[in-house]
């Protein structure tokens, strides 16, 4: 059963006209369009293309496949079935050559009419259903290659968060991909100063002179205080986004909080000029970038911190070094001290001594030089640095 389908008939002879339209079709539920000029019927089909066209060969004025090949340099794809007389085959198989889908030799039954059509229209629709699912299926693969970049640009990311210790650096590299994930045409990068706890402009691509040349300072879009107050992604696009100063730039924008530990400490901002809205797919591989530049803040932090440790402990180690030389300077002067008056004594210059006395100040004498060479064998050694000092 016909579902509406707008079928255009080109025959000046209202016998022919009244069997295929009246007789045929009309009863079945096509929308049927009897037309008799040729150049009036050429003017309909390209303004308004029909499912089917029906045309006689033998045409006044312009045959029908003069009408063909017009259809076809105005590039109407609308199927076309010639009608000819019985003798014209060789006509017949010139229109198939010039693009006609069939033809209907007169005279003719009203069933063969509507077997004709209906085989037109099946063909029509069939093809129009492979084009469809010839369009689904590049759409799918174009999908999937997207997809297959973006995986690769994300591992590419993981691997230069490890590799690059150059913070500028990878910031520029996090704002490549983003060009690219995000398919923007303008993207930048602030951070929070923690002095001022204003977010300064770090890094850009492709901003305009006057906005670039804020580099190291606030950079005002309009928009982005929003998200550093909110700590939420925020996609606008349209309309709503003239009331910004970002809309000079373009039609479309993505803002990113970078965050630690759910503190916004920079903004992630990609503009694209068309209003083409990011959608989720693309936030989310926004959101990846910013989590990439957030880890690449955290090692600094962690690399300062473990810096300041390490020069924490090199200097304890030279005030220790210090005052163990220190230390030493004293016991040795002390035991230089306490051994001149017991070599005085052994002298036995202020007055002799019994054998016992003497052999317990030799005694005394013996462990104060155990004791001065033990303090100068147990220091520990100057650091290389200090002896070439």
């Amino acid at each position: 059963m016909a579902t509406g389908e707008r079928i255009l008939i080109v025959e000046s002879d209202p016998d022919i006209a009244d069997l295929i339209a009246r007789q045929s079709l009309q009863p079945l539920g096509y929308q049927v369009i009897v037309m008799g000029d040729p150049a009036s019927a050429l003017m309909s089909a390209v303004q308004t293309p029909p499912e089917l066209i029906i045309a006689n060969i033998n045409l006044p004025g312009l045959s029908g496949k003069d009408l063909l090949t017009a259809l076809n340099s105005h590039g109407v794809q609308s199927p076309l079935i010639v009608i000819a007389e019985k003798k014209q085959e060789a006509d017949a198989i010139q229109a198939f050559r010039l693009g006609a889908s069939d033809v209907i030799f007169w005279p003719v039954r009203d069933t063969e009419v509507v077997s004709i059509v209906e085989r037109a229209l099946r063909q029509t629709k069939e093809k129009r259903e492979r084009l469809k699912l010839d369009l689904q299926l590049k759409s799918a693969n174009e999908e999937q290659q997207k997809r297959l970049r973006d995986l690769t640009t994300i591992v590419t990311m993981v691997k230069s968060v490890i590799s690059i210790t150059d913070q500028r650096l990878l910031f520029d590299r996090i704002l490549e991909n983003v060009l690219q994930l995000a398919e923007a045409d303008i993207c930048w990068l602030m951070l929070r100063d923690e002095r001022t706890k204003t977010y300064l402009l770090r890094s850009q691509r492709n901003l305009p002179e006057a906005w670039a040349k804020k580099m190291n300072q606030p950079l005002d879009d309009g928009i982005s205080s929003l998200v550093a107050q909110s700590g939420h992604s925020l996609l606008m696009n349209g309309s709503p986004l003239q009331k910004f100063k970002v809309a000079a730039l373009g039609k479309a924008v993505g803002v990113i909080p970078i965050k630690i530990q759910n503190e916004v400490i920079g903004l992630l901002i990609a503009v694209r000029k068309k209003d083409r809205e990011i959608n989720r797919d693309g936030q989310i591989l926004l959101e990846a970038m910013a989590d990439f530049a957030s880890i690449s803040l955290v090692n600094a932090r962690l690399f300062r911190a473990l810096e300041q440790t390490a020069e924490n402990a090199r200097t304890g180690e030279k005030h220790r070094h210090a005052a163990l030389d220190a230390m030493r300077e004293v016991i040795h002067g002390e035991l230089q001290a306490a051994g001149y008056p017991l070599n005085f004594v052994l002298t036995e210059m202020p007055g002799a001594l019994n054998a016992e006395q003497k052999q317990a100040l030799r005694s005394v004498q013996e462990a104060l030089s155990r004791l001065s060479r033990s303090s100068e064998n147990t220091m520990i050694p100057a650091s290389p640095k200090n002896k070439s000092s």
